[in-house]
Formats: C-alpha cells, structure tokens, sequence
C-alpha cells in the first residue's frame, strides 16, 4: 500500500459554529478502502507561537497561569496566536512583550509543530530568544492572569517530575533547546 492509498477524497464540507478563538468545520470524506462517506470535524484556527525566551543570565522565562481545560494552573512558555496577516517572528516578538514584559536579545526559527493534526489545521511555530531584557510592564489581555517564574534547566526538569510543566507545545519549544529528557536506554 502507497500512500495515496491512505487519502481521503473531500466529497463536501460545511462550516460549523465560531468558538472564540476557534471556527469549526464539517468535512465529508470518502474512506480510501471502504468508500464509505464519514463527517469529520476539523477546528481551523490561525497559526500559534511558543517562546523559549533566555534571560542574560542563561534562565528561561516561564509563565505560571490557569488553564480552564484540565480546570489548574500549569508552567509554559510564553505563547500565544498569530494575528491575521501578522508574520510568526513578529507574533513571538509581540506575545512574549506583552505577557512577560521582555523583548529584544538574539531571536533564531526552531521550527514548527502540528499541534493535533487529526482535527487541527495550523502550526505552533517554536522561537529561541536569548539576551532578552525587561522592556515594559506586562500588558495583559481581558482573559489573562500570567505570573512569571524564572527557571533554570534543573528547575523545569523538576517541575516536569512534579506535574506542572506538561504543556506539550511549551514541552516541544524547550526541547529544541535543552536536553529535557534523560535517555532511558541505549539503542541498540
């Protein structure tokens, strides 16, 4: 079997409600094998960022703030989305100013991830900011409570154990840049 015999022919698609931040769509695709029609929901959002932001000190600044999904406060990089129109540099640059206060240093492109590419359209575009300095005071949108925290590489590897850095796209960010996990096992 190639890989086109994985495909799913579009045979319609429907547009479902706006959630926010979020829009829905209905696709209708036809099973490669079975031919049979099956609904599929799609959620369509624009891209997202997630920062690795190091100050001069070499710590990476973190953001503590309260996630209504699993209803507790998690450890994240700083994040967020990208504007229509609005380069992802530019998004990064934005973001991590606004919830952090930080901004200038060295920025590099670590790449981008689908976030669940079994429902989602978009991409999380990863940044590394090193040297960034404070700027401003955070500027914080209707729906955020963001406290900061300053962790070294110990300190993440240790909230990792305790439960309250397993954000997996803050998780995928820090692991372009730090050994994050020890190996288990040698390969064969």
């Amino acid at each position: 079997m190639d890989q086109n015999d994985l495909i799913w022919e579009k045979v319609d698609s429907e547009t479902g409600p706006h959630l926010g931040i979020l829009d829905v769509r209905f696709d209708y695709l036809r099973h490669p094998q079975s031919q049979k029609v099956l609904k599929r929901l799609v959620l369509e959002s624009v891209d997202w960022i997630n920062v690795v932001a190091l100050n001069p000190e070499g710590k990476s600044i973190m953001v503590e703030q309260y996630r209504f999904g699993i209803e507790a406060c998690t450890l994240e990089t700083p994040g967020g989305m990208v504007d229509p129109g609005e380069r992802p540099l530019d998004a990064a640059k934005r973001e991590l100013l606004e919830e952090t206060g930080y901004g200038g240093g060295t920025w590099s492109y670590l790449g981008a991830v689908q976030p669940n590419p079994a429902f989602h359209n978009h991409l999380c575009h990863h940044f590394l900011a090193r040297d960034v300095v404070r700027r401003a005071d955070q500027d914080l949108g209707a729906g955020e409570a963001i406290r900061l925290r300053f962790c070294t590489l110990t300190e993440m590897k240790q909230a990792m154990a305790e439960g309250s850095l397993t954000h997996v796209l803050a998780l995928s960010a820090l692991s372009r840049v730090f050994q994050m996990w020890d190996v288990p096992f040698e390969p064969e």
